[in-house]
């Protein structure tokens, strides 16, 4: 809620209202995007294009396979989970295309993990590449999955160019570890069997979910936030209307190197630029800098999307900085927090400021951003996109005055209806109709918001959620360790790393061998870096372990 003249620092060119209505569905504006831009490229990946006509084509076909051949309804959940490949937004807009709800899942996810997530969102099939598939074969079963589609590397770049990739991802580079699904499908079968038939448009609305995106809490279980069409379509406009005066339709390449399960890519280069018609280049492994630079080269791109990390990495090759960026108009970072000095070292290098903003898997997910017209106010979070309010409260939710900490709060048509079949965990998330964000932030006399701390207990690895009771869990699970605390401490790489104290009822066990078991059940940026075996950890009057204690005196030690 903005009580003061914020607006005179508004980017000018940006609407301060969109209108929500506009579209009743991501379809609708996918739709409106396959008539606008047609033959413009809409993807590519590995030098393979499809364009927009070729994506309404491949996704209806996806969806008609849904529909006929397994049988899908409208509002069963299907889940993703692949890395950035073409066949991703194929799949991805078939499932919607057929009233489905999209399960994001990261392809590095544990069985365990995978087994949480597919169980709890009931989903009735998954569309898994090859790599990863030996994990479904152990939880398939547990969880009564009815329908598996298994894609390979190569699937989607065609011919003779297909098969080699898949036959050295297989053959020489051995990254498909063995597995038995006979009842699966292959993707190229389902394709086929897509044909047969013609899909069904399903008539959406804005009350439909469309993902269902997991994310976390201050109880550490992972929990489904239902995102809507609605919301879908307000942040896309949001989004658009905020890059708008900068970008021109047909016009732009936009690299997206971070993954499009993760929320912050999937709305706002997945979607979002598939508003203006941008040429969207897939990054599938952008921690091999050598070969994602020499994509760079390829291609004069004009809108970067990124993470902290994700900038710091590129700006340490020298194959990056050599790269002409006379085409580049805007740089966005988010999901963790930008270093001021990675900031400052971007606009040497390129030319461009990086725009920070903010926001949450809840709010689909964008909320703050900075202007992108160069205006750099480093350190801040940026100012409210439109429709979209933001105040900070105290415990009691009462509104605070200028320039207190207090807990961030958002209302707007991004906000989430709420968890899940989590009916008590979406009550203790709301004040009202607004959303409790678990951040602490201030906001300055000119209406700048900035986060200076987090009220959840949450541990922030390279934009990615790490929660305490999850990883305490999975240590815990060793025989010879009896009690767990898991903390975050400040990392110059990765905004946090994970750190663990345990109580051990073996003094031969090594930290070694304890990170070792954790990766069992855990994805690598999980795991502890780091282990300290102890006698006791500090608890309450009722026995609960109290972390931000063992974080205190960890910071102190390092500190002494």
């Amino acid at each position: 809620m903005m009580d003061f003249p914020w607006f005179q620092f508004y980017p000018e060119a940006v609407p301060k209202q969109i209108d929500p209505d506009q579209y009743s569905s991501a379809v609708d504006l996918f739709e409106e995007s396959i008539v606008k831009f047609g033959d413009a490229v809409a993807y590519e990946c590995m030098d393979k294009t499809i364009s927009f006509n070729e994506l309404d084509k491949l996704s209806s076909t996806f969806a008609s396979f849904l529909q006929h051949e397994l049988n899908l309804k409208k509002g069963d959940r299907i889940g993703i989970q692949m890395p950035n490949l073409l066949q991703y937004p194929i799949v991805m807009f078939g499932a919607l295309r057929a009233g489905l709800i999209v399960v994001n899942t990261n392809p590095l996810y544990t069985s365990s993990e995978m087994e949480h997530q597919f169980s709890d969102a009931g989903v009735k099939a998954v569309v898994i590449v090859a790599n990863f598939a030996h994990n479904l074969e152990k939880i398939k079963s547990k969880i009564g999955l009815k329908h598996i589609v298994i894609t390979e590397i190569g699937d989607s770049l065609g011919g003779l160019k297909g098969n080699i990739v898949n036959l050295v991802v297989k053959y020489i580079k051995k990254m498909v570890p063995a597995y038995n699904i006979p009842e699966a499908w292959s993707f190229k079968k389902a394709m086929v069997a897509g044909e047969k038939k013609a899909y069904v448009r399903r008539e959406l609305a804005h009350k439909d979910l469309a993902f269902l995106q997991y994310t976390g809490g201050t109880t550490g279980v992972s929990k489904g936030a239902m995102l809507s069409h609605g919301n879908i379509v307000a942040n896309m406009q949001q989004i658009s209307a905020w890059m708008k005066p900068r970008l021109i339709e047909k016009e732009e390449t936009v690299i997206t190197a971070l993954p499009l399960y993760h929320i912050f890519a999937l709305t706002v280069n997945c979607l979002a630029m598939m508003k203006i018609g941008a040429h969207n280049v897939l990054i599938t492994n952008p921690r091999d800098m050598p070969t994602f630079c020499k994509t760079l080269k390829k291609h004069p791109f004009s809108v970067f999307t990124g993470v902290n990390t994700l900038f710091n990495g590129l700006l340490n090759q020298e194959s990056f900085r050599s790269l002409d960026f006379s085409s580049l108009k805007i740089a966005v970072a988010g999901g963790m927090a930008l270093q001021s000095f990675v900031a400052k070292r971007w606009k040497e290098v390129t030319g461009v400021a990086i725009s920070e903003g903010y926001g949450l898997t809840e709010t689909s997910p964008v909320v703050t951003c900075n202007p992108i017209d160069g205006t750099e106010r480093l350190g801040t979070i940026g100012i409210p996109l439109p429709n979209t309010d933001v105040k900070i409260v105290d415990d009691e939710g009462n509104d605070l005055p200028l320039g207190e900490r207090g807990e961030l709060c958002v209302k707007g048509p991004q906000v989430m209806p709420g968890y899940w079949e989590r009916p008590e965990e979406t009550a203790d998330s709301f004040l009202g109709e607004w959303f409790k964000t678990g951040d602490i932030a201030v906001k300055d006399k000119d209406g700048y918001f900035k986060i200076v701390d987090r009220k959840k207990e949450m541990i922030l690895v390279s934009g990615f959620n790490v929660y305490p009771n999850e990883v305490e869990d999975a240590l815990t699970a060793h025989d010879r360790i009896n009690e767990a605390g898991v903390i975050g401490i400040p990392d110059e790489k990765s905004t946090e790393r994970v750190v663990a104290y345990v109580i051990a009822t073996d003094k031969s066990l090594s930290e070694e061998d304890l990170i070792a078991f954790s990766r069992e059940s855990l994805t690598s940026y999980k795991v502890p870096k780091e282990i300290y075996f102890v006698d006791e950890l500090p608890k309450s009057n009722v026995g609960k372990i109290l972390r931000r204690v063992i974080k205190e005196n960890h910071l102190k030690k390092m500190v002494l």
